[in-house]
């Protein structure tokens, strides 16, 4: 399986997605557009396209931030749908699929930055990629925004600060508001980069401090999330052949 991650900022690391495709023994190849890495040209390489978050959003133009080319993902994602590609964003990366597909991100009810359960909806019932997640599962959160929802789009699950956290565009691509990828090391590259969001957690319903951050248990949601990915990547594969 060849997986092709776009990386927008060092800070936001893929982390447990990273984990599942190299100890699968993936082809792991990556656009680390903040050090000047240039998208892919074309899909025909890549099975797995897999777009990570940012503190950008699909509207942010190059004057505001000169390595983020949204419309360029756009139309790559666009094309790696079209192609019948596995594709999964995160974050501001869910935010992009739906742009893609003519979907406008929207702002998130209320911010979240920490560990906090998702609700699965009956949509995740009917989806078997989804059927060992449970009814409600913690899972890690860092934004504000959230992705658009096509016509055929289907929310998996959603949280109480947040109505849109799992996005299904297709039964082979999926939008994650949420942060199943988070680790302890990836956590502690974010609360470096979010210096004033934390400063003010007092003030947000659903933002942990610091040493809130640091003391929540990743391990389990990242053995969901590989789960997830094991029974995508079958599915793909079953596809393909």
């Amino acid at each position: 399986m060849r997986v092709h991650f776009i990386v927008h900022e060092s800070f936001e690391a893929p982390g447990a997605y990273e984990t599942w495709a190299r100890e699968r023994g993936h082809d792991v190849t990556f656009s680390r557009v903040y050090a000047g890495d240039p998208l892919p040209k074309a899909v025909t390489d890549i099975d797995f396209l897999i777009v990570m978050g940012g503190p950008q959003d699909p509207a942010t133009t190059p004057e505001a931030c000169p390595h983020f080319d949204s419309k360029g993902e756009q139309v790559l994602i666009a094309s790696a749908i079209k192609a019948g590609k596995a594709v999964i964003g995160i974050c501001l990366g869910s935010q992009l699929i739906g742009e893609a597909l003519s979907a406008p991100f929207a702002h998130s009810p209320e911010k979240e930055i920490g560990k906090f359960p998702i609700f699965l909806t009956d949509a995740a019932a009917d989806d078997a990629l989804f059927s060992h997640f449970g009814q409600t599962l913690e899972v890690g959160h860092w934004h504000n925004d959230m992705p658009g929802l096509t016509p055929d789009a289907r929310i998996i699950a959603y949280s109480e600060g947040c109505p849109r956290q799992i996005v299904a565009y297709s039964d082979r691509v999926f939008g994650f508001q949420c942060h199943m990828e988070l680790t302890p090391e990836v956590v502690e590259l974010l609360i470096a980069h979010s210096e004033n969001d934390l400063s003010r957690a007092a003030e947000f319903r659903f933002v942990n401090t610091p040493d809130e951050l640091r003391a929540h248990d990743y391990r389990a949601m990242n053995q969901v999330l590989y789960t997830f990915l094991d029974k995508l990547a079958e599915r793909y594969s079953t596809v393909k052949a």
